[in-house]
């Protein structure tokens, strides 16, 4: 296939290479020979389609038809910066090959704890000497595996590497000693928000929280790993703190125990940003942070900090949760997060608490809110614990209309909220100036996606819901929708698609997922994404024994790429794919006596 990519460039070549050598001839002979040379010159290079210039440009047409398979790394949360939460270069996967005949469950990995990171994708990495497909995959146990993302036969059994970061003295932050309120993760919490990765330097990295000292210390560290071995960098990890300081006031300290980094980490210009809310509601000491680190091989600097309420006088809150969606940014510098209760400040312009508000911060001029939108209720939305920032956002591509560039957030009321982010409205205690507003779902602890025109949102105790976006507008209804309906937290659909064509949208059912031990069985489901009302192509219930992916986890989503689904579980990875395409040979099987197995179930023997 690469070779076959680099036909159309070889040939364009060549083709430069003789216009250049027979036109550069005619080029000398008209200036240095006679005049009738120089007239045949002229004539032979004003013809448009010579014999050797057809050949050529018929060879390049030829070979720029054919078919290429892209290698889609998947290096941050939903995809890429902006959070979109699609592939569009998927060749493999499509609505006809996607059914419960030819497509299943392929294997699993075991893990050492829940995994509510999204699983990263790497194309090619050398690993001891041989190039593999590489899955990231990290948990709740401080750990961090590397494997191969195709097959788990042979040396591909165990992990390519895994990193903990547990030690003698060393170990997770068990949830039941937390005293910041509700208990959101249990039984323990170490990594919870995606890593990410730079291929331009191999390294992941990734925030992991930790009990020191023997349980006497909360810490919360930024570690730098190579991605080829899962060796920690040079000068790496950091221990995360920070502070603010409003003048007049006394020092907002970032509250270590009670963080929780949800959010997805955004590698930026060179700089990991890092979002916080608080375990549960929390108390008045957690407040929304956002904090950027630099590495320069040989070590980090903390080069970013931004409080959503550095006051320290009446701030309260003001998480970014976002259900654990990357912090999302424009095409530009221009990053946008939405937060959860807190204070607003309705008597200062501009405030300094941005409780219940959707921010923009441009990374290119410093920690500053330069725009924002808060809704005209955000009391309300506070008292009644109705974050605005409970679900994720879109930042929908340029739209044709009057306002091009838009954002749509929803939170637990259900109202879509369509923000122009060149002018985002600030608060209005009468209106909300803004593009548009409409009651959408009951409520919304997940992440849309935008694709070819429409936004799709899957709610609680809701079925998934296609809006159509007409000049910048939505639709104020669906217009498409599924039957199955999810109880809390809801769905956040993944969408793959070869270009605009071959769409299936996927997502997790997590539904039985539990606070308080093991849940139910995660179910994933795939629709073809222009014909929601038509039902599942696919579901993994349908065929349990054989598609189970494991336990449930809160808010997680499936990493699609390359013809495989990657998803993380109670204590392991499911690779689901086109059955029989695991490492593209069939397993061996060997017994000590006879066993009858029937064709398409799963079946155990001694």
């Amino acid at each position: 296939i690469h070779c076959l990519q680099e036909i159309p460039r070889l040939v364009l070549c060549i083709f430069i290479k003789i216009y250049l050598e027979e036109n550069m001839g005619a080029v000398s002979n008209s200036i240095s020979g006679s005049p009738d040379e120089g007239r045949r010159s002229r004539r032979y290079a004003s013809r448009p389609f010579s014999s050797w210039w057809g050949a050529a440009f018929t060879a390049i047409l030829l070979t720029a038809a054919i078919p290429t398979a892209a290698q889609v790394n998947v290096t941050t949360s939903r995809y890429n910066n902006q959070r979109t939460s699609v592939n569009a270069n998927e060749t493999i996967l499509t609505p006809a090959n996607v059914n419960l005949t030819s497509f299943g469950r392929l294997f699993s990995q075991p893990v050492d704890a829940y995994v509510y990171a999204q699983p990263l994708y790497v194309s090619a990495v050398t690993i001891g000497g041989v190039v593999h497909k590489v899955v990231y995959v990290a948990t709740e146990h401080d750990s961090v595996y590397a494997f191969d993302a195709d097959s788990n036969t042979g040396a591909n059994g165990q992990p390519l590497w895994q990193t903990s970061f547990l030690s003698p003295g060393v170990t997770t932050v068990p949830s039941s000693i937390l005293n910041s309120g509700n208990i959101d993760i249990n039984p323990e919490i170490g990594i919870t928000g995606t890593p990410a990765i730079d291929l331009s330097t191999n390294t992941l990295y990734v925030v992991a929280e930790t009990l020191e000292n023997n349980g006497a210390s909360f810490v919360k560290k930024l570690h730098a790993l190579d991605i080829t071995t899962g060796a920690e960098k040079p000068g790496s990890p950091i221990v995360i703190s920070a502070s603010v300081t409003m003048p007049g006031q006394s020092a907002v300290i970032f509250d270590t125990e009670g963080a929780n980094q949800r959010a997805g980490l955004l590698l930026y210009n060179g700089v990991v940003y890092i979002g916080f809310s608080a375990h549960g509601d929390g108390t008045t000491t957690l407040r929304g942070w956002i904090l950027g680190y630099s590495y320069n091989g040989s070590g980090f600097s903390q080069v970013f900090v931004f409080c959503s309420e550095p006051s320290s006088v009446n701030g309260s809150a003001g998480g970014i949760w976002m259900t654990g969606q990357g912090l999302p940014m424009d095409a530009g510098s221009n990053l946008f997060v939405a937060t959860g209760n807190g204070q607003f400040d309705t008597d200062l312009t501009p405030p300094i608490n941005y409780g219940d508000s959707i921010i923009r911060i441009d990374l290119s001029i410093g920690p500053t809110v330069q725009d924002y939108f808060t809704p005209s209720d955000q009391a309300f939305l506070s008292t009644w614990d109705q974050d605005l920032g409970s679900g994720g956002m879109a930042i929908l591509p340029d739209q044709s209309g009057l306002n091009p560039h838009l954002l749509v957030q929803t939170g637990k009321e259900g109202t879509l909220y369509v923000v122009n982010r060149d002018n985002m409205g600030h608060f209005n205690s009468l209106s909300d100036n803004i593009v548009q507003e409409f009651v959408g779902m009951p409520a919304c602890f997940s992440s849309p996606a935008y694709f070819n025109g429409k936004i799709y949102y899957w709610g609680v105790n809701d079925v998934v819901k296609a809006f159509t976006v007409t000049n910048g507008m939505l639709s104020t209804s669906p217009t498409d929708l599924g039957s199955v309906s999810i109880q809390f937290p809801g769905a956040t659909p993944t969408i793959s698609a070869n270009g605009t064509s071959n769409a299936i949208l996927w997502v997790l059912e997590e539904d039985a997922f539990s606070n308080s031990g093991p849940g139910g069985p995660a179910v994933l489901f795939a629709y073809d994404a222009n014909n929601l009302s038509a039902g599942p192509l696919y579901n993994s219930s349908q065929n349990s024994s054989r598609d189970n992916p494991g336990g449930a986890i809160k808010f997680a989503v499936p990493t699609v790429t390359n013809g495989k689904v990657y998803v993380g579980a109670e204590g392991q990875l499911s690779v689901y794919g086109e059955l029989g395409s695991a490492g593209g040979t069939a397993p061996s099987i060997t017994s000590a006596n006879n066993t009858k197995f029937v064709v398409g179930t799963a079946g155990t023997f001694t």
